[in-house]
Order: structure tokens, then sequence, then C-alpha cells
């Protein structure tokens, strides 16, 4: 059976707290700032942040040196929202494989959707570029073999993705790939460089003016699944030597304990992987 979106989920664009809401149980976060190579330090907050939930998964590359790291790199759950940067890549690559501009409709797609997370706006693009049909054969061609639509619904959301796939996915953006053109590769990450401030958490947790962060975040709660919310954070970030891609993707109860989750784990990695390089 096809399920349809509106009574499987709800998530970005969509998302209403109200005040009765119970708060959220207190986060479990490291017990002191670990310490010695980045490696140990990024297993040491990777086990940490796990007592909170076994669905966490973490994936980085250091830019400086190729090396990754991968915590649970392999769980597999719910784009949500980050299926988003792989829409608007499909939308650019249909009109370049056309010879064509692409529309100034779908630029503004684009943007919305990239820069608010407008879910409109992605259904609009998801629809023009053909679908899990054509979100499949993009990540083909990324190698990125853990991503894909869920036959269970026709709603982006639903895709599939890992944290290794995602990680690697911004690897693609950052370094290149025969997949996509360098043009629209670059112009995407430039659009991801200017989240909507209130979506910034996450890998984009607070870095100052001084680092450069593309980045997107997703969040939605499956209803007919688990009830629990996917909540995901992809992007590179840049500066103060610093220079590394990341996913973090994890599963909570709630939406505000699993943005605390990513958000901390978000500030942490930074601050680890400004300790030196990983290797």
């Amino acid at each position: 059976m096809t399920l349809s979106r509106r009574g499987l989920l709800w998530g970005a664009g969509v998302l209403a707290l109200t005040a009765c809401t119970p708060a959220a149980p207190a986060l479990i976060r490291p017990s002191a700032t670990p310490s010695g190579p980045v490696r140990e330090r990024l297993q040491a907050l990777a086990d940490a942040y796990a007592a909170n939930t076994d669905k966490l998964g973490l994936s980085v590359t250091d830019l400086r040196t190729n090396a990754t790291f991968s915590f649970r790199g392999d769980f597999d759950t719910q784009s949500a929202s980050i299926a988003k940067v792989m829409i608007s890549l499909l939308a650019l690559r249909k009109a370049r494989s056309a010879g064509e501009e692409l529309s100034f409709e779908n630029y503004g797609r684009i943007s919305k959707a990239i820069r608010d997370s407008d879910n409109d706006s992605a259904d609009q693009l998801w629809e023009w570029v053909g679908g899990g049909a054509a979100y499949d054969a993009l990540a083909s061609d990324l190698g990125l073999a853990h991503t894909h639509s869920d036959p269970r619904s026709t709603f982006w959301s639903w895709t599939n993705t890992t944290p290794d796939d995602q990680r690697l996915l911004m690897h693609r953006l950052a370094t290149g790939t025969k997949a996509i053109h360098a043009d629209d590769r670059l112009y995407l990450l430039e659009l991801m460089g200017k989240t909507n401030p209130s979506q910034t958490w996450g890998v984009g947790h607070d870095k100052g003016g001084k680092v450069a962060v593309s980045m997107k975040n997703g969040w939605v709660q499956f209803k007919s699944l688990d009830n629990l919310w996917a909540v995901n954070s992809i992007g590179r970030v840049s500066g103060e030597g610093r220079d590394y891609v990341a996913a973090i993707m994890c599963r909570m109860p709630s939406f505000d304990e699993g943005r605390a989750l990513v958000d901390a784990l978000g500030a942490d990695l930074f601050a680890a992987m400004g300790s030196g390089t990983l290797s």
C-alpha cells in the first residue's frame, strides 16, 4: 500500500508545539571534555551521547587529511528535509541536461527549500524532477548505496539514507564529482551557507563570523512507524583551522530532544575538530 504524506508525519513547515508540551528530559552529555587525539575525542563524544538513544549516527570526514570517523554510520532512517539538498540538485541537473536555464520560479523554490526548509517548494520540485525514480538515479550516480526512495510512500521525506551516505554527499559537494556540474554544486553550497538563522543548529551550531558553514537540517515525526522524531543535520564547516563535512542523524521521542542532542553533538564536534587533525 502506498501511503500519503499528511497522515504519516508532522515536521518541518508544520511544527506546532504548544505550551502544554511536557518539558524534554535532561540531555545526557559527556561528563568531561574528551582529550587525546581527535579520533579518540570523537569516539568518546559518540559514546557519551549514545546514552540518550541507540538511534544515533555520526559520520565525519576531515577534508584536511581525508580521514573519516564513523559511529553507527550505517544507521538507516528517514531523510526528512535533508532530502531537499538532493531534490535541489535534481532540479539543477534536469535543467542543465536539457540545455536550458532553470526557471526563475524553480530557482526561487530551491532557495526556499534550502534556506527556509519550505515543504511546498520541495513538493513542487519533487514533482517536476520526477520523484522517487529520479532521486534513486541521482543517489546511484553519487555512489550513495543506502539512499533511496521508499515504496510505502511517494513523499520525499520518506526517502531513506544513512549518516555515511549523507557525509559522502557533502564530501561530493565540497570536493567535486562528475555526477554534479561544478557550477551547480558551488551554487548549492553557497545557498546552504545562507540557512535561516533559526535552523542553524546541529552541524551549523553557532560558530561565529570567522567560520563558513553550508548546511541543511531536517526534522519530522513519523506517526505511522514508531511515533519518534527523525532529527538530522548535514553540512560542511571550514575556518579557524577546520575543514570538515559531517552528518548527524537520530530518532528521539520529541523534536526538542532530537534538536538538543544534534545541536550539542554538533558543538562538541566543532571543538574536537579544532583540537587537531583527524587521522
